[in-house]
């Protein structure tokens, strides 16, 4: 082979290892992403999950929460939202190229997980009954509509065996090809390590990582040390600054304050993912997403 050719080959094989690199790794990310995700489902003045989608300022939509799991049962709660809309409005947010999840957990006390089957029962559920996967006998709430992934909002209870669920189903992802049906985010306290989640986190299959700012006034004035540890310990998912839309709650930070102090310090980090902002009817009426959006 001449020379030239060799260099050619090696200029080419060096660019596709350059490519393979940056789509393998969430840390071509650094800098804005334009990634706002919104917590929908928490109050029933918010409006429907098709407005929220409507506006403009949310990229993923996390519907919250399966409040009841691990015992046998499981339970829905949307505070009152009507169920039936919901499979027509998931559809629609993704003809938008908004992804959808849903958040398992929140601040009730009525789930955990027992013993590792009954974290495969719950994956499975989840599976056929929101996700992509079909089996007789098992009720869609949500009807044909297929969600993107699942969250794990785990706040209250034992810290057992969501690893296991998590693995369980990352594992559904290996029957397809050029598509994840089962994506997986996590929304942890933002004191790192939040060990509620730290076993499903070591898993490494959790590709979003929203950290609660909030809530939690040794966050509030630590909360870029807490980031750092945060981006440093899970470089391979990116994680997302979760920010209150309301004044009332401990941890708020206003609008120029994002601007000017939390945006510069988070866009450094190779693996920022974006802003998580809670929730939609506090925004809906502070309006904060819209400044959100601008400089995420």
């Amino acid at each position: 082979m001449a020379v030239a050719s060799r260099r050619r080959l090696g200029t080419l094989l060096a660019l596709a290892a350059a490519l393979l690199s940056l789509l393998a790794s969430p840390a071509a990310a650094t800098g804005k992403t334009g990634q706002v995700t919104v917590f929908w489902g928490r109050n029933k003045a918010e409006g429907s999950l098709r407005e929220a989608c409507d506006t403009g300022t949310y990229t993923f939509v996390v519907i919250s929460f399966l409040s009841v799991f691990g015992h046998g049962t499981t339970s829905l709660d949307l505070s009152g939202h009507p169920i039936g809309p919901v499979g027509a409005d998931i559809k629609h947010c993704q003809s938008k190229s908004i992804l959808v999840f849903l958040s398992i957990g929140g601040p009730g006390s009525q789930y955990s997980l027992p013993s590792a089957q009954a974290a495969t029962d719950l994956a499975d559920y989840l599976w056929f009954a929101y996700l992509a996967g079909r089996r007789g006998g098992v009720r869609r709430p949500f009807g044909d509509a297929e969600l993107d992934g699942i969250d794990l909002f785990i706040d209250q209870g034992a810290p057992d065996h969501y690893d296991v669920l998590a693995a369980r189903l990352w594992s559904y992802n290996k029957e397809f090809r050029g598509r994840t049906p089962a994506q997986l985010s996590a929304t942890p306290r933002c004191r790192y390590p939040d060990p509620r989640l730290e076993r499903a986190l070591a898993t490494g299959v959790v590709t979003r990582i929203n950290v609660r700012f909030y809530g939690d006034g040794y966050c509030a004035a630590y909360w870029q040390a807490e980031w750092d540890k945060w981006t440093a310990a899970y470089p391979n998912s990116g994680i997302y600054v979760g920010l209150p839309a309301s004044e009332q709650v401990v941890g708020y930070v206003h609008p120029k304050n994002l601007y000017y102090g939390v945006v510069p310090v988070v866009q450094k980090a190779a693996n920022y993912g974006g802003i998580m902002v809670w929730e939609r009817y506090a925004d809906k009426q502070t309006n904060y997403s819209s400044y959100a959006i601008q400089w995420a």
